[in-house]
């Protein structure tokens, strides 16, 4: 995402003895837009241990900033993000390391959702196994018409299970299947009409695609885009009755916020609204 370097408050932290440079960078614009950007490009940006708790810490810090209003993650390299690292998986083969492994990814994708600000994936090369799963929990994603999906840990020999409940929430469920038991690689455009990716553009037009996207979410207020966010997804878990009855109780809740109460006022008036 373009960016103004005078806009930009670098907070990537201290450099890793992995890498030698931040296994994450975050930058923040004006607007309070924050980018995170997986920096293992020799690696693929593979998630690591290392690198799980990076992004579980950055999240968690924007998690309690109440002027965020936007999270973007994005990659450095050739590939978005290739999943778990195999060789650091392969050093420790442990039943206690590999459900350690797996609870820590889970909680870092519970996190993006739980986050009261949109998340958006912008997605250059390839995202597979639990780069995949990445992708699929962010609440929105952008992606290069160069892009390519899979969820290829079949492939190995081992099912992406966790990868799967992501993927089962974000397409059908014969076209997940199919991903899941086939690890076969899927295109930017497939990815898009089976529901995984919101917009696709030409490489040199990602950048902007995504402004569009970011843009539209900022124009409108962060307290009503929050409420919407924590009720979408705890809706999706009830019964429809239940989720009437919340959905009831959420909107009377979000029509007593200021932010309402103008919105409805200057709609009666003809005005554009004067949000704070």
């Amino acid at each position: 995402m373009n960016v103004s370097p005078a806009t930009i408050e670098s907070t990537s932290g201290p450099k890793t003895s992995e890498t030698e440079e931040p296994l994450v960078l975050r930058v923040r614009d004006a607007r309070s837009v924050v980018t995170l950007t997986l920096n293992r490009p020799q690696a693929f940006n593979a998630l690591s241990q290392a690198m799980l708790g990076r992004l579980q810490r950055e999240l968690g810090a924007i998690a309690s900033d109440e002027s965020a209003r936007v999270v973007v993650i994005s990659a450095t390299g050739k590939a978005f993000c290739a999943g778990h690292d195999l060789k650091e998986m392969r050093a420790d083969p442990s039943l206690e390391y590999y459900e350690r492994l797996f609870t820590q990814c889970s909680d870092l994708m519970l996190t993006i959702q739980r986050l009261p600000v949109p998340v958006i994936a912008r997605v250059e090369g390839i995202a597979t196994a639990a780069g995949c799963q990445l992708v699929a929990m962010c609440d929105l994603a952008v992606a290069s018409s160069t892009a390519r999906f899979a969820v290829s840990g079949v492939n190995v020999g081992l099912f992406c299970s966790t990868p799967g409940v992501a993927i089962s929430r974000n397409i059908l469920r014969k076209p997940a299947f199919e991903m899941l038991v086939t690890g076969e690689f899927v295109s930017a455009a497939e990815a898009k009409a089976r529901g995984l990716v919101n917009r696709v553009a030409e490489p040199e037009q990602l950048d902007s695609e995504l402004e569009k996207l970011v843009a539209a979410i900022l124009s409108k207020p962060r307290v009503a885009v929050a409420m919407g966010k924590e009720f979408f997804y705890r809706q999706a878990e009830l019964s429809i009755a239940a989720a009437y009855k919340a959905a009831s109780q959420t909107m009377a809740c979000n029509m007593m916020e200021e932010a309402a109460l103008e919105g409805v006022q200057a709609f009666i008036e003809k005005r554009p609204p004067h949000w704070k």
